[in-house]
């Protein structure tokens, strides 16, 4: 049995496989590691991330349930793709060759905006997240390092006018240096509802309805338009919204088309049932912990305290087999591995 990323225990179903290329043997399986929707790993946990590397596996307590704790092989025959989302990869950039070495495939989901400190307190400045940038992109390839103009806060001090021109400085320096831009709009959700109460009460009301204003459709056309200049496709993330009007087609982080393109190999192509319905995500194991990224976005859905993200960071032990607490769990039996469908498979 598997935890998915809500932390439900579930039995992965087998891949709908390329016809005709040859499947796993019985009790082989892997899978995409997301490192993580939950949590900025590189910025704040890369050692604790190399040890697991190290030694092939890490455990993960359910989040609403830390009795049920499930094992993780990170060994690299057991594994597809490393997916990361951070705000801050430089921590772990001096460990990729050693990744390397593993033989682990892995691409960064990579946030770089601009926001007011109101908004994104502690996330790095422009352009040292520029500089990073290049530098990652010039270490791996652009192909694998993907800009997220993502969520895109609409208020009286971040309006269309402000993200178009933001939009802008950030591609336009990141020309050569990615091939993707991914673009949503903030949701709110019920974890970060007081602080965005908080906000407004300070004169950063939120504007939600600019959805129906002449100015975001322009917004939008303008944004598929720069993309466009700098040699990028633009993709949505979870949106509700309907972009394709503008240009901009639903994409996925955890993505099977581009994992295909970019590293040859056939993972799955089913979707993750236990993200929400617009995501097109397919299955991943998550490997974070809610409550211990210390960015302290104020919209994020994955903090729901800050004082509980920096306790937790505290006593954060890099030697724990966990990111969170110290939490062991047996690796499953040949018996409990679940069914599964082709094992990555090289097409170049």
């Amino acid at each position: 049995m598997w935890l998915d990323d809500t932390g439900t225990q579930t039995d992965l179903q087998p891949y709908d496989a390329l016809r005709g290329l040859a499947l796993s043997t019985p009790g082989e399986v892997s899978v995409i590691i997301s490192a993580s929707r939950r949590t900025d790993i590189p910025a704040f946990y890369t050692p604790w991330f190399i040890r697991r590397v190290r030694a092939g596996y890490c455990t993960v307590p359910n989040p609403f349930n830390r009795n049920q704790v499930s094992y993780v092989s990170l060994k690299p025959e057991d594994v597809d793709v490393i997916v990361f989302w951070t705000r801050n990869p430089a921590p772990l950039i001096p460990y990729l060759d050693e990744l390397d070495a593993h033989g682990l495939c892995y691409y960064f989901q990579y946030t770089v905006l601009n926001n007011p400190r109101a908004l994104d307190p502690q996330s790095p400045p422009l352009p040292a997240a520029l500089k990073t940038f290049l530098r990652l992109a010039e270490k791996i390839g652009p192909q694998k390092v993907i800009w997220r103009y993502d969520p895109m806060v609409f208020t009286l001090h971040t309006d269309a006018e402000y993200h178009r021109e933001t939009f802008a400085r950030i591609a336009t320096a990141l020309r050569g240096f990615t091939r993707r831009v991914v673009i949503s709009v903030m949701d709110r959700y019920p974890k970060a509802e007081k602080r965005l109460a908080v906000l407004e009460s300070h004169g950063f009301a939120l504007n939600e309805n600019v959805m129906t204003n002449p100015a975001f459709e322009r917004l939008m056309r303008d944004l598929v338009a720069i993309a466009a200049q700098n040699a990028m496709e633009i993709v949505s993330c979870a949106e509700d919204l309907d972009l394709t009007p503008y240009g901009v087609r639903p994409g996925k982080c955890v993505d099977d088309e581009y994992i295909r393109s970019v590293f040859g190999l056939e993972v799955t192509h089913k979707k993750d049932p236990h993200q929400r319905e617009v995501c097109g995500c397919v299955v991943s194991k998550d490997i974070g912990a809610y409550d211990t990224c210390l960015f302290g976005c104020q919209y994020c859905y994955a903090t729901q305290s800050f004082d509980r993200a920096r306790k937790q960071h505290a006593e954060h032990n890099p030697e724990s087999p966990s990111l969170i607490g110290w939490y062991e769990a047996p690796p499953p039996t040949k018996d409990e591995v679940p069914p599964h469908d082709a094992k990555q498979l090289n097409l170049f």
